[in-house]
């Protein structure tokens, strides 16, 4: 082999080495605790529905909407979401309204992404804030103002591979203190699902760890609805009369404060 042969093939090497190189940092390249933070943050937003779950176990489960939108930005970098809860037939009349504030879990602690709740100073104030236009919203500094006592945090950790979850988690042991319908600690359970699913299960337990509200067969399945099946959304299912489906949830999480 000649000169100049040696000198394209030790070439080649050089670039094949150098190239396979890049592109294993670029597949090994971690992702950074914003990154995590900003993926569960996207996830959570938007309208979502329990449709599919209600009208496969309706005397379990009830159709509602779900939708959630950023409100603000703390200075570290913390998004604040907005949060609300209604019968889908009724997405006007919230009956759960909260704040999330979505960040990095703190560096001690073996989890991917803090997921906390916040209760909301005054609720009628930011009823449907999602589906007003922006400048019919309370201002980001107005939404820092607002944010009152603090609920739950969910603890979230990427899933393993092959798993259909991007990140599961839940209250610490023990949960957080809750005194509505004869509770005194509730406990949250969250999982982010590929395609924009989210699945959520709280309950409220008495001091004798007896459950005393929310879905005792599994968590909700909240999923976003195609636009090619909206329509079909609100064709009859079989779910009973609106009134009945309020005494039905009497003692269900739903109507908590």
């Amino acid at each position: 082999m000649g000169t100049g042969s040696r000198a394209r093939g030790l070439v080649v090497k050089t670039l094949l080495l150098v190239g396979g190189a890049v592109l294993l940092k670029r597949l090994t390249k971690s992702t950074t605790r914003w990154d995590h933070a900003r993926i569960v943050g996207n996830s959570l937003t938007g309208q979502k529905f329990s449709m599919e779950q209600a009208s496969r176990a309706p005397d379990n489960y009830f159709n509602f909407r779900m939708i959630t939108c950023p409100a603000t930005e703390i200075v570290d970098g913390s998004k604040v979401l907005y949060f609300e809860q209604a019968f889908w037939r009724t997405p006007q009349k919230p009956f759960r309204q909260r704040f999330y504030m979505v960040k990095p879990c703190p560096k001690e602690l073996k989890c991917d992404v803090e997921v906390s709740s916040y209760a909301i100073r005054d609720v009628e104030e930011y009823k449907n804030f999602c589906d007003r236009p922006k400048d019919q919203r309370p201002l980001p500094e107005e939404v820092l103002g607002d944010i009152g006592e603090h609920l739950t945090t969910i603890n979230l950790k990427r899933c393993e591979r092959g798993k259909r979850c991007l990140y599961e988690g839940s209250t610490p042991p023990g949960g957080f203190p809750n005194s509505w319908n004869g509770a005194t600690y509730c406990t949250s359970e969250l999982a982010i699902l590929k395609n924009n699913e989210i699945h959520t299960w709280d309950r409220g337990y008495d001091e004798d760890g007896n459950q005393v509200w929310g879905a005792k067969e599994g968590p909700y399945e909240f999923k976003p609805v195609p636009a090619s099946s909206f329509n079909d959304m609100f064709s009859p299912l079989d779910f009973p009369p609106q009134q009945s489906m309020e005494k039905r949830i009497q003692g269900s999480f739903v109507l908590q404060d």
